[in-house]
């Protein structure tokens, strides 16, 4: 049974959290999951997957919102920061996979927001489309390239307000210093009503 720190009598902050202590607080935020589970071979085993955050219900790429980005102790494999960095918006889904899948999640995420918007490419510019990393080498055999464009669609199109976590979407192959990590999310409510949330790859949730 999978319960988060909270549930455990662990407090992190003072701030209080949202209703459902996720990001998925935040109005109009969603998240889909594609996790892929397949034992091939001895030598072949995936632990892998596709998460997706929509930041609305709308068109990303006309209803742009602002956004930010800060790295601590990089060293992952991200697209798109450089433009969000620049421009203070973000235009795209956020899309998690493992390290070499990177590419495979930009196209697919691409070709769904092709389809969503013809001007795209034609009568605007071109879309930023933001895609991280989550290594999960360690459980799962990243050479086998298990990750497609289509799951990238899937996961866009699975996103619900209701967000699983833990070994699910990019955190199904996820450790945590040793540990068995995952997908995790939490909220805070701060001055005047706003909500903040924490999106991470191995947070806020432990099985027991």
């Amino acid at each position: 049974m999978r319960r988060k720190l909270r549930d455990l009598g662990f407090s992190i902050g003072t701030l209080p959290t949202g209703e459902r202590n996720q990001v998925t607080d935040v109005p109009g935020v969603r998240v889909g999951h594609v996790t892929i589970r397949e034992d091939m071979n001895e030598r072949t085993v995936i632990r892998t997957g596709v998460t997706a955050v929509l930041p609305h219900g709308g068109n990303w790429f006309l209803e742009k919102v602002p956004a930010a980005c800060f790295v601590l102790n990089g060293f992952g494999k991200t697209v798109g920061l450089v433009q969000v960095e620049e421009l203070g918006l973000i235009e795209s889904p956020i899309m998690l996979t493992n390290t070499f899948s990177v590419g495979a999640v930009w196209q697919g995420t691409l070709e769904y927001m092709l389809a969503m918007t013809p001007e795209i490419g034609d009568t605007t510019g071109s879309a930023n489309i933001v895609v991280g990393e989550c290594n999960d080498s360690y459980l799962n055999t990243a050479r086998a390239l298990s990750v497609t464009k289509e799951h990238a669609k899937e996961a866009i199109a699975a996103a619900r307000v209701e967000m699983e976590e833990g070994e699910v979407g990019a955190g199904t192959g996820m450790m945590c210093f040793g540990w068995k990590g995952g997908v995790g999310s939490s909220s805070r409510v701060v001055s005047r009503g706003y909500t903040c949330f924490l999106q991470e790859k191995s947070a806020e949730y432990c099985s027991i």
